[in-house]
């Protein structure tokens, strides 16, 4: 069956999805978005999705035209009618149709569009055995420029730096921020783990703040791992003793080296493999069932 595509309240099969060449999305990449799981027919936290998503538009000054509630019924409705018990949604608001302008203003209504699939990002393979990251000579935009906390539509910044790692082989990059501390790679947070002790960078080095990395801290805590939000150098991830990323297609994935330098032992380390293991018994007893 061909996927079926939410675009404003109606639903059309994939291969007729469609939006206008003047949305300011399309031209700008004016708008946010949300990429959400859904696993074993739940959705994965998606009201702490739903949070973000509000507050990048607000960031931005863009009105999302549904209320909250009206847009968890239609993210439920597009999952239901495709019936994928586990897939990936793609939650896009738009600016909207407008003209060839900068003025946001001449966009009269943003545009809602919910997509439901499937994304695999790793192999299994890859969570057994980890995956080689490099840094990324693409810089991390400075918060003073773009606020990280906006997950918007403008993406170029992230797929520079994931074709620097296409290029040399690897699925990830690491990028830095302007003053050459660890942000976080092209697509996922980044921790690693030294001394028994967890450390991750905070907001304060301009990174997103991952629905996925909240949900490892959260799983440390109650495991009894001490957390540290840090600024990171790449030093402290060469002489590590474990790596791992997290972002909600990623999941949890291992890193065993960064710039062909081998972190810890070579292989994903005990602490990586508990907090994965939590991690997944957890997304299958998350959220509200959808199907019978």
């Amino acid at each position: 069956m061909e996927p079926k595509v939410y675009i404003d309240g109606k639903l059309y099969p994939k291969s007729e999805a469609k939006i206008s060449v003047f949305d300011h999305g399309l031209l700008y990449g004016d708008g946010v978005f949300e990429g959400i799981r859904v696993y074993s027919g739940r959705i994965f936290r998606l009201n702490e999705h739903l949070d973000r998503l509000y507050e990048s538009a607000r960031s931005i000054g863009l009105t999302i035209p549904l209320s909250r509630g009206g847009l968890e019924e239609a993210v439920i409705y597009t999952v239901k009618t495709n019936g994928l018990r586990d897939a990936y949604i793609r939650l896009v608001i738009t600016r909207g149709v407008g003209d060839l302008g900068l003025d946001p203003h001449k966009c009269e209504n943003g545009s809602v569009i919910v997509i439901v699939d499937k994304i695999q990002l790793y192999s299994e393979k890859l969570y057994k055995e980890g995956i080689s990251v490099i840094t990324a000579s693409t810089r991390r935009v400075s918060p003073d420029m773009l606020n990280p906390l906006v997950k918007s539509l403008n993406y170029l910044n992230n797929i520079l730096a994931y074709m620097e790692a296409n290029q040399a082989g690897c699925p990830e990059s690491l990028m830095l921020n302007a003053q050459g501390l660890v942000a976080e790679c092209s697509g996922d947070n980044i921790f690693i783990v030294k001394k028994g002790e967890l450390l991750t960078p905070g907001p304060d080095q301009g990174i997103l703040l991952g629905v996925t990395r909240a949900v490892t801290i959260e799983l440390a805590g109650k495991l009894g791992i001490t957390v540290h939000e840090s600024k990171l150098t790449r030093h402290d991830i060469y002489v590590a003793d474990e790596c791992f990323l997290t972002g909600t297609g990623a999941e949890l994935v291992p890193v065993i080296s960064l710039d062909d330098r081998t972190i810890g032992d070579g292989r994903p380390g005990p602490m990586t493999g508990k907090l994965f293991k939590e991690f997944r018994k957890l997304r299958e007893n998350e959220g509200k069932k959808l199907f019978a």
